[in-house]
């Protein structure tokens, strides 16, 4: 029986679920694991080649969830969710399928939403990594045939992918900050294809121990025609760094997003997150509430929540929306400077795991060269968000 259990990549779990079939993925990692971080819907059978069910399941309340339809069994390498697999094969469940690679795989899923710019010569598309919430963008000429990637994560190659599709070559390589939620693929993707690594002029404060070409503040790249000015944007980080694309698209990395600004204290800390917050309010009122109404918001993250819901729109949707519609609907632009700074310094989320381990990569303080070990410090979803 066990040479018939069928197997599935992560992308076509991904289109199944989107699709709305009907099946029931069961996630057999501890519960410590699953409560963490897991796939939308999931239900939690703890479950260990060895020692077994775990929890209060036995395989008579499991044969009872295998009856109400086809099982997918994920695991974190996709190793204890196929012995899952093959043993409730052996009891006579065949719509059984295991998810390849497991919810390591699932982290490196990447969705491509282009915008339609209505321009003859602009491209831009956001680079989705589904189950991080992470976006980044490529960002083009499509006379020049050139394009810059922004914000690159560590599976850069889904960029370098984007612009091939798009009949561009990349030019140059940015970073709108120091990351903390994830490893930033940008210098890598920039010494693998030989162009210019940009970061705004601050990151010479964040000890970054590579080399990178700074950008100052109001300072362009051309793109064929298209403009990428640089524009600090201090809060979340004291080096983050917005992108203004064709005078029309703010990336605003995680300074402002769809729902939430970001939050301060990754890099100042909790006793000095008050400060960051200050810094954030007067870069949201000073430099980015100044610009048009108009202006299409284009954010670092979406936040993801420990089940895999997107807190806007879904995965495959371009996340976005215009600066007049913020000034609107979001109530912390409305706040006045104390009340800003109290609810964005004293009421902080659960912060991002590993994070200063990975603040150390991505300044080259620190390395990391194993795949599995990266691929740890970067598992569940991101907490960037205030």
């Amino acid at each position: 029986m066990g040479t018939l259990l069928h197997q599935i990549t992560v992308q076509e779990l991904a289109t199944d679920l989107d699709a709305g079939k009907s099946f029931t993925v069961v996630d057999t990692r501890p519960p410590e694991s699953f409560d963490a971080w897991h796939i939308a819907g999931a239900v939690n059978v703890p479950y260990h080649p060895l020692d077994g069910l775990g929890g209060d399941w036995d395989w008579e309340r499991v044969g009872e969830l295998a009856e109400k339809g086809p099982i997918v069994a994920i695991c974190g390498k996709g190793l204890s969710s196929t012995s899952f697999g093959f043993e409730l094969s052996s009891r006579g469940y065949d719509d059984v399928t295991v998810v390849k690679g497991g919810m390591q795989d699932w982290s490196k899923l990447y969705e491509v939403v282009e915008l339609d710019t209505e321009s003859d010569d602009l491209y831009l598309a956001q680079v989705q990594r589904r189950a991080k919430g992470c976006l980044g963008y490529v960002v083009g000429s499509k006379s020049a045939k050139e394009a810059v990637v922004v914000d690159a994560t560590r599976q850069s190659h889904e960029f370098e992918l984007v612009a091939a599709d798009a009949g561009m070559t990349i030019s140059a390589v940015l970073d709108t900050h120091v990351h903390a939620d994830h490893i930033s693929g940008g210098r890598t993707l920039a010494d693998r294809v030989g162009v210019p690594y940009y970061m705004g002029a601050n990151a010479t404060d964040r000890d970054v121990q590579y080399d990178f070409t700074p950008l100052d503040d109001g300072e362009s790249i051309q793109v064929g025609d298209v403009e990428i000015e640089a524009r600090f944007a201090p809060g979340h980080t004291s080096d983050m760094t917005n992108y203004l694309v064709d005078g029309r698209y703010l990336l605003t990395g995680d300074t402002l997003f769809v729902e939430s600004v970001g939050r301060t204290e990754l890099q100042f800390g909790d006793e000095d997150a008050a400060t960051g917050a200050e810094l954030l309010y007067d870069t949201l009122h000073e430099r980015i509430l100044s610009l048009p109404s108009e202006t299409r918001i284009l954010p670092g993250h979406v936040s993801v929540a420990a089940d895999g819901t997107y807190g806007v729109a879904s995965p495959g949707e371009l996340v976005s929306t215009t600066l007049g519609e913020l000034r609107e609907e979001l109530d912390l632009l409305g706040l006045d400077e104390d009340a800003f700074v109290h609810r964005i310094a004293d009421d902080t989320p659960e912060k991002p795991p590993n994070y200063e381990r990975v603040i150390a990569i991505n300044t080259g303080r620190e390395s990391v060269t194993d795949e599995e070990e990266a691929t740890e410090l970067e598992l569940g979803p991101n907490n960037c968000a205030a």
